[in-house]
């Protein structure tokens, strides 16, 4: 597959939506803009691939091969395997929706989503992106982010999620400078009507935050300032536990 039409296959793909589970010939037409010959005979081609299953009338789906792929990728499936267990622990502390989001641009990507059956509804979505500064799992992402990731964000414009959504530079970037002061960043219904939330990063080394954690809740009934020490905690955990492995196979290598 050339280069051109490599790109024009990631443009296929990524014309699916967090929560979409199909599109028809003509949605993804219209998304990509691409004619229907050409996008037809891609499509063809990455059904093949199992990129994309084809179900009668409701149209294409992401493969199968898709989701085998992601999982070979090795940062997040070693940072999935380390930190489940945690995650689980604090979803039992806290029985509220707990996520575990990495960094993209200036995006967070929800990796891991754990929720009960009395879970409330919020935005996030596994696999699915928010902007940094909106939630408070992107906040701390943001708040340990390399400079020019916090210029274009303070830059603007601030795009508001919600009628709470932090829009004013200057006042994001004084929780930014709260957030490498006490660790923990708060969303107080800034991603959506009703949400509150408490997140902390996973510090691997004092330069580098390979993810965070956060846990959310409805107004109503959850206090994200009570649950900020076990979000730490579970960060710190994890943190903890990537360290060793490292150390561990770093000694493999050099026994070897």
């Amino acid at each position: 597959m050339t280069s051109g039409r490599l790109e024009r296959a990631v443009e296929v793909l990524e014309a699916f939506r967090p929560g979409e589970n199909a599109l028809r010939f003509a949605q993804l037409q219209q998304r990509t803009g691409m004619p229907k010959a050409s996008l037809h005979r891609l499509l063809t081609e990455l059904t093949r691939l199992r990129l994309l299953d084809l179900h009668g009338d409701e149209g294409y789906v992401l493969g199968g091969r898709l989701f085998e792929l992601g999982m070979r990728a090795s940062v997040e499936r070693d940072l999935l395997e380390v930190a489940t267990p945690f995650l689980q622990d604090l979803y039992e502390r806290t029985h509220e929706i707990v996520h575990l989001g990495v960094r993209e641009g200036v995006e967070v990507v929800y990796v891991a989503k754990l929720g009960g059956h009395r879970q409330a509804r919020m935005p996030s979505r596994l696999g699915g992106r928010m902007p940094l500064h909106a939630t408070a799992i992107g906040k701390v992402l943001l708040a340990h982010a390399p400079d020019d990731i916090q210029r274009t964000v303070l830059a603007g414009p601030l795009r508001r999620l919600a009628p709470r959504t932090i829009t004013a530079p200057g006042r994001l970037r004084a929780q930014l400078e709260s957030v490498l002061a006490t660790g923990v960043a708060y969303e107080i219904e800034e991603s959506s009507v009703g949400t509150v939330c408490v997140g902390s990063a996973i510090v691997s080394d004092p330069d580098d935050v390979v993810a965070a954690v956060s846990v959310s809740g409805p107004a109503t009934r959850f206090k994200p300032q009570q649950h900020a020490s076990s979000v730490q905690a579970a960060a710190a955990g994890i943190a903890a536990t990537l360290a060793r492995r490292r150390e561990l196979a770093e000694a493999t290598r050099r026994a070897d």
